[in-house]
């Protein structure tokens, strides 16, 4: 694996790290598709049974790279989580649809598919993007000081690709998140059932380590079944339903912006999205 992405087994346990701290691990098409095989790599090997993905540095995720020197937004890349044909040399709103719909959205489904349990590690921010790396993981365990967002109505956008927000706080809590756009705290995220665990910063690796090694002690196919089980009975409820009609209503939001300012994301950049979740005092 390349830098952007570290991966370290551990017995049953494949610890999968982003790895752009300097950029509070914003999420480029490099990192996603190194992710994607770390994760590849995790279930190709018969020795793990649980799959632990977390930050390097002060933070989980910023979300999606919207303005450092290492954004590939233009760059073509092999589609793998689905069919669609390139998006590099495709005119106005079809670019952003067609790359989004494998590099974002795509993914998550796919690795939220993935036979082995995940668990995510969250520590500092978990923003938009990042939300959806920790959403379409089995169990997401988080420190005190971790935080949660989704900050992108501010660009007219009726939150990220993977909508998975009606789901995982119900509909009145997804409402208050996403109209108010600022900070969740990791309690909060909690007492939401978004989360299923909140433990001291130092004593993260530890709690998510002991969860992990009681998973591994369990049964490798009994643990697909019952991950398969439960995503079809999740799928039942309409969450693959509600992905694919926001999905529709996020591109016409990126549509519509370029038409009224010339910019997809309505004009915010890192700044602006920094200064929107500023912790209030």
């Amino acid at each position: 694996m390349s830098e952007l992405v570290l991966y370290e087994a551990e017995g049953p346990i494949a610890w999968v790290s982003l790895n752009r701290p300097e950029y509070r691990n914003a999420q480029n098409v490099a990192l996603l598709r190194e992710l994607d095989a770390a994760y590849g790599r995790a279930m190709a090997d018969d020795a793990i049974k649980v799959v632990v993905l977390r930050g390097n540095g002060k933070h989980f995720s910023a979300g999606h790279d919207i303005g450092t020197p290492g954004r590939d937004i233009d760059k073509a890349f092999e589609r793998v989580a689905t069919p669609w044909y390139p998006h590099d040399n495709k005119p106005g709103a079809e670019a952003a649809y067609v790359r989004e719909a494998d590099a974002y959205l795509g993914l998550c489904r796919r690795w939220r598919d993935m036979p082995k349990p995940t668990i995510a590690m969250v520590h500092g921010a978990c923003i938009a993007g990042g939300l959806m790396l920790a959403w379409c993981c089995d169990l997401i365990v988080a420190s005190d000081d971790a935080f949660f967002a989704d900050p992108v109505v501010r660009m007219g956008i009726p939150g990220v690709e993977y909508f998975a927000h009606a789901h995982v706080l119900g509909p009145r809590k997804a409402k208050e998140f996403l109209f108010l756009g600022g900070r969740m705290s990791a309690a909060d995220a909690e007492r939401a059932g978004m989360i299923n665990r909140v433990v001291p910063r130092d004593e993260l690796e530890g709690a998510v380590r002991e969860w992990a090694l009681k998973i591994g002690e369990m049964p490798r196919f009994g643990l697909a079944l019952t991950k398969q089980a439960i995503n079809m009975a999740e799928d039942r409820m309409g969450l693959r339903d509600t992905m694919d009609g926001v999905y529709g209503l996020h591109h016409l939001a990126h549509a519509h912006n370029t038409l009224a300012s010339a910019d997809y994301i309505g004009g915010q950049d890192v700044k602006s999205m920094k200064a929107s979740l500023k912790e209030e005092k």
